[in-house]
Protein backbone atom coordinates (compact mmCIF):
# COMPACT_ATOMS: atom_id res chain seq x y z
CA UNK A 1 0.00 0.00 0.00
CA UNK A 2 1.12 3.65 -0.55
CA UNK A 3 -0.32 6.82 0.52
CA UNK A 4 -1.30 7.92 -2.98
CA UNK A 5 -2.06 6.43 -6.14
CA UNK A 6 -1.75 8.39 -9.70
CA UNK A 7 -4.53 8.25 -12.16
CA UNK A 8 -3.89 10.40 -14.47
CA UNK A 9 -0.64 13.15 -15.31
CA UNK A 10 -1.46 15.63 -12.69
CA UNK A 11 -4.25 13.55 -10.32
CA UNK A 12 -3.47 11.30 -7.83
CA UNK A 13 -6.04 9.39 -5.38
CA UNK A 14 -5.17 8.92 -1.88
CA UNK A 15 -5.59 5.53 0.13
CA UNK A 16 -6.81 4.66 3.75
CA UNK A 17 -3.20 5.49 5.36
CA UNK A 18 -4.32 9.33 4.23
CA UNK A 19 -6.76 9.55 7.03
CA UNK A 20 -7.10 13.17 8.82
CA UNK A 21 -6.17 13.05 12.71
CA UNK A 22 -8.88 16.37 13.23
CA UNK A 23 -11.50 14.25 11.33
CA UNK A 24 -11.13 10.93 9.80
CA UNK A 25 -13.11 11.08 6.59
CA UNK A 26 -10.55 14.51 5.68
CA UNK A 27 -7.54 13.98 4.19
CA UNK A 28 -4.10 14.35 6.86
CA UNK A 29 -2.34 17.33 5.09
CA UNK A 30 1.32 15.26 5.76
CA UNK A 31 1.04 13.02 2.95
CA UNK A 32 -0.30 15.66 0.69
CA UNK A 33 3.00 17.62 1.27
CA UNK A 34 5.37 15.19 0.48
CA UNK A 35 3.32 14.36 -2.63
CA UNK A 36 3.68 18.08 -3.82
CA UNK A 37 7.16 18.11 -3.12
CA UNK A 38 7.75 14.89 -5.14
CA UNK A 39 5.47 16.48 -7.63
CA UNK A 40 8.01 19.60 -7.96
CA UNK A 41 11.14 17.36 -7.99
CA UNK A 42 9.62 15.57 -11.13
CA UNK A 43 9.02 18.58 -12.56
CA UNK A 44 12.14 19.64 -12.17
CA UNK A 45 14.11 16.94 -13.21
CA UNK A 46 12.15 16.89 -16.68
CA UNK A 47 13.45 20.28 -17.20
CA UNK A 48 17.54 19.98 -16.38
CA UNK A 49 19.73 17.85 -15.28
CA UNK A 50 21.62 19.53 -12.52
CA UNK A 51 19.75 18.68 -9.58
CA UNK A 52 19.18 22.10 -7.85
CA UNK A 53 18.48 21.29 -4.08
CA UNK A 54 15.29 22.57 -2.10
CA UNK A 55 16.31 24.88 0.06
CA UNK A 56 12.71 26.37 1.43
CA UNK A 57 9.13 25.04 1.25
CA UNK A 58 6.68 27.43 2.13
CA UNK A 59 3.01 26.03 2.02
CA UNK A 60 -0.41 27.81 2.38
CA UNK A 61 -3.38 25.65 3.81
CA UNK A 62 -6.09 26.96 2.39
CA UNK A 63 -8.46 24.19 3.48
CA UNK A 64 -9.54 20.33 4.11
CA UNK A 65 -9.99 18.14 1.55
CA UNK A 66 -12.24 14.87 1.64
CA UNK A 67 -10.24 11.34 1.09
CA UNK A 68 -11.09 11.85 -3.01
CA UNK A 69 -8.95 12.37 -6.03
CA UNK A 70 -6.23 15.97 -6.04
CA UNK A 71 -4.50 17.13 -8.65
CA UNK A 72 -0.91 18.96 -8.60
CA UNK A 73 0.54 21.48 -10.92
CA UNK A 74 3.86 22.98 -11.24
CA UNK A 75 5.07 26.45 -12.46
CA UNK A 76 8.34 28.17 -12.80
CA UNK A 77 7.94 31.79 -11.30
CA UNK A 78 11.26 33.13 -11.67
CA UNK A 79 13.39 30.49 -13.85
CA UNK A 80 17.55 30.84 -13.53
CA UNK A 81 20.56 29.17 -14.00
CA UNK A 82 21.52 28.95 -10.54
CA UNK A 83 18.13 29.80 -8.40
CA UNK A 84 14.83 29.48 -8.88
CA UNK A 85 11.44 30.09 -7.41
CA UNK A 86 8.93 27.17 -8.64
CA UNK A 87 5.19 27.28 -7.23
CA UNK A 88 3.06 24.00 -6.66
CA UNK A 89 -0.45 23.59 -6.30
CA UNK A 90 -2.93 21.32 -5.24
CA UNK A 91 -6.80 21.13 -6.01
CA UNK A 92 -9.66 19.42 -5.19
CA UNK A 93 -12.58 18.92 -7.59
CA UNK A 94 -11.25 22.61 -9.30
CA UNK A 95 -11.10 23.97 -5.53
CA UNK A 96 -7.13 25.28 -3.97
CA UNK A 97 -6.44 23.14 -1.19
CA UNK A 98 -2.26 23.85 -0.85
CA UNK A 99 -0.25 26.08 -2.69
CA UNK A 100 3.97 25.60 -1.77
CA UNK A 101 6.41 27.79 -2.84
CA UNK A 102 9.92 26.35 -3.07
CA UNK A 103 13.13 27.90 -3.45
CA UNK A 104 15.67 25.94 -5.81
CA UNK A 105 19.53 26.82 -5.68
CA UNK A 106 22.56 24.61 -6.70
CA UNK A 107 24.99 23.56 -4.47
CA UNK A 108 28.53 23.96 -4.03
CA UNK A 109 31.58 22.69 -1.17
CA UNK A 110 31.74 24.69 1.38
CA UNK A 111 32.78 21.93 3.89
CA UNK A 112 35.40 24.10 5.12
CA UNK A 113 32.89 26.96 5.91
CA UNK A 114 30.50 23.96 8.11
CA UNK A 115 28.99 24.31 11.45
CA UNK A 116 26.02 25.47 13.05
CA UNK A 117 24.95 26.61 16.76
CA UNK A 118 21.88 23.66 16.85
CA UNK A 119 22.72 21.09 19.39
CA UNK A 120 22.10 17.31 18.88
CA UNK A 121 19.59 15.43 20.35
CA UNK A 122 18.95 11.95 20.99
CA UNK A 123 19.04 9.24 18.65
CA UNK A 124 15.51 6.78 17.65
CA UNK A 125 17.62 3.96 19.32
CA UNK A 126 17.72 6.33 22.39
CA UNK A 127 14.57 7.19 22.79
CA UNK A 128 11.67 4.86 24.05
CA UNK A 129 8.64 3.78 21.51
CA UNK A 130 5.63 5.89 21.98
CA UNK A 131 1.96 5.40 20.92
CA UNK A 132 0.55 8.43 18.62
CA UNK A 133 -2.34 6.37 18.44
CA UNK A 134 -3.52 6.81 21.51
CA UNK A 135 -4.17 10.79 21.27
CA UNK A 136 -5.08 10.74 17.86
CA UNK A 137 -6.66 8.90 15.48
CA UNK A 138 -6.68 8.49 11.61
CA UNK A 139 -5.28 6.50 8.85
CA UNK A 140 -1.69 8.37 9.00
CA UNK A 141 -1.35 8.68 11.99
CA UNK A 142 -2.15 4.29 12.40
CA UNK A 143 0.68 4.06 9.39
CA UNK A 144 3.55 6.29 11.54
CA UNK A 145 6.32 4.76 13.98
CA UNK A 146 6.82 7.10 16.16
CA UNK A 147 9.81 7.52 19.47
CA UNK A 148 9.46 10.07 22.07
CA UNK A 149 10.98 11.93 24.50
CA UNK A 150 8.44 14.24 26.44
CA UNK A 151 10.00 16.91 28.53
CA UNK A 152 6.44 18.65 29.22
CA UNK A 153 3.74 19.62 27.05
CA UNK A 154 4.52 21.08 24.24
CA UNK A 155 8.01 20.88 24.98
CA UNK A 156 9.87 17.20 23.56
CA UNK A 157 12.58 15.12 21.10
CA UNK A 158 10.58 12.79 18.82
CA UNK A 159 11.72 10.47 15.73
CA UNK A 160 9.08 8.67 13.52
CA UNK A 161 9.23 7.04 10.08
CA UNK A 162 6.57 6.39 7.87
CA UNK A 163 5.57 2.31 6.96
CA UNK A 164 4.06 3.16 3.46
CA UNK A 165 5.52 5.09 -0.07
CA UNK A 166 4.52 8.18 -0.53
CA UNK A 167 3.37 7.42 -3.80
CA UNK A 168 2.60 3.41 -4.94
CA UNK A 169 5.09 2.28 -7.67
CA UNK A 170 7.33 5.28 -7.77
CA UNK A 171 10.54 5.65 -6.42
CA UNK A 172 10.88 9.10 -4.52
CA UNK A 173 13.23 10.99 -2.73
CA UNK A 174 14.71 10.85 0.47
CA UNK A 175 13.68 14.84 0.62
CA UNK A 176 9.68 14.09 -0.68
CA UNK A 177 9.29 11.09 1.77
CA UNK A 178 10.76 13.38 4.84
CA UNK A 179 8.47 15.87 3.46
CA UNK A 180 5.19 13.52 4.10
CA UNK A 181 6.13 13.53 7.93
CA UNK A 182 6.99 17.65 8.58
CA UNK A 183 3.05 18.25 9.24
CA UNK A 184 3.51 15.30 11.92
CA UNK A 185 5.05 17.64 14.20
CA UNK A 186 1.92 19.49 15.62
CA UNK A 187 0.89 16.37 17.13
CA UNK A 188 3.88 15.08 18.89
CA UNK A 189 3.73 17.15 22.19
CA UNK A 190 0.44 18.65 22.24
CA UNK A 191 -0.09 21.01 24.86
CA UNK A 192 -3.60 20.56 25.33
CA UNK A 193 -5.99 17.54 25.00
CA UNK A 194 -7.36 17.91 21.12
CA UNK A 195 -10.62 16.47 22.05
CA UNK A 196 -11.29 19.43 23.85
CA UNK A 197 -8.62 22.32 22.46
CA UNK A 198 -8.31 22.23 18.31
CA UNK A 199 -4.97 23.79 17.10
CA UNK A 200 -5.19 23.34 13.56
CA UNK A 201 -2.22 24.85 11.30
CA UNK A 202 -2.59 27.14 9.05
CA UNK A 203 0.65 26.71 6.81
CA UNK A 204 4.40 25.11 7.32
CA UNK A 205 7.44 26.79 6.22
CA UNK A 206 10.72 24.70 6.15
CA UNK A 207 14.06 25.84 5.59
CA UNK A 208 16.90 23.16 4.51
CA UNK A 209 20.58 22.75 5.09
CA UNK A 210 20.78 19.48 2.96
CA UNK A 211 18.70 16.51 1.84
CA UNK A 212 17.64 13.94 4.70
CA UNK A 213 19.14 10.66 5.05
CA UNK A 214 18.30 7.57 6.43
CA UNK A 215 14.54 5.96 7.42
CA UNK A 216 13.70 7.97 10.27
CA UNK A 217 12.92 11.95 10.98
CA UNK A 218 14.53 13.84 14.30
CA UNK A 219 11.84 16.27 16.02
CA UNK A 220 13.12 19.07 18.38
CA UNK A 221 9.46 20.57 18.89
CA UNK A 222 8.45 23.79 21.11
CA UNK A 223 4.92 24.32 21.04
CA UNK A 224 3.61 27.94 22.47
CA UNK A 225 -0.32 29.48 22.53
CA UNK A 226 -0.85 33.10 23.33
CA UNK A 227 -4.01 34.36 24.73
CA UNK A 228 -5.16 35.37 22.00
CA UNK A 229 -6.25 32.20 19.77
CA UNK A 230 -2.54 32.09 17.90
CA UNK A 231 0.04 29.24 18.23
CA UNK A 232 3.26 28.19 16.59
CA UNK A 233 5.22 25.32 16.52
CA UNK A 234 8.59 25.32 15.97
CA UNK A 235 11.09 22.24 15.46
CA UNK A 236 14.61 21.72 14.48
CA UNK A 237 14.19 18.94 12.34
CA UNK A 238 17.17 15.99 12.30
CA UNK A 239 18.42 12.47 10.90
CA UNK A 240 20.80 10.77 12.35
CA UNK A 241 23.85 12.48 10.78
CA UNK A 242 22.74 15.52 12.71
CA UNK A 243 20.37 18.24 12.60
CA UNK A 244 19.20 19.56 9.22
CA UNK A 245 16.73 22.14 9.56
CA UNK A 246 13.07 23.85 10.85
CA UNK A 247 10.07 23.55 10.70
CA UNK A 248 7.24 26.73 11.59
CA UNK A 249 3.75 26.51 11.77
CA UNK A 250 1.09 29.13 12.50
CA UNK A 251 -1.77 27.37 14.74
CA UNK A 252 -5.19 28.41 14.77
CA UNK A 253 -6.37 27.70 18.94
CA UNK A 254 -10.08 27.06 19.29
CA UNK A 255 -11.13 25.93 22.23
CA UNK A 256 -14.21 23.03 21.69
Amino acid sequence: MAYFEQTGPHTYRPTQHVGGAWQADEQHIAPSLGLIAHVVEQHRDARRDDHLTISRLAFDIWGVVPLEEVSVEVEVLRPGRTIELVEATMRHDGRTIVTMRTWLQQTRDTTALRGTAWADVPGPDDVPAWDIAAVWPGGFIKSVEVRRDQAEPGRAVAWARPTQQLVAGQQVSPLARAVGMFDLVNGLTVREDPRTVAFPNLDLTAHLLREPGGDWLGYDIRVSFDDDGVGITHCVLHDESGPLGTVSQTLTVRPL
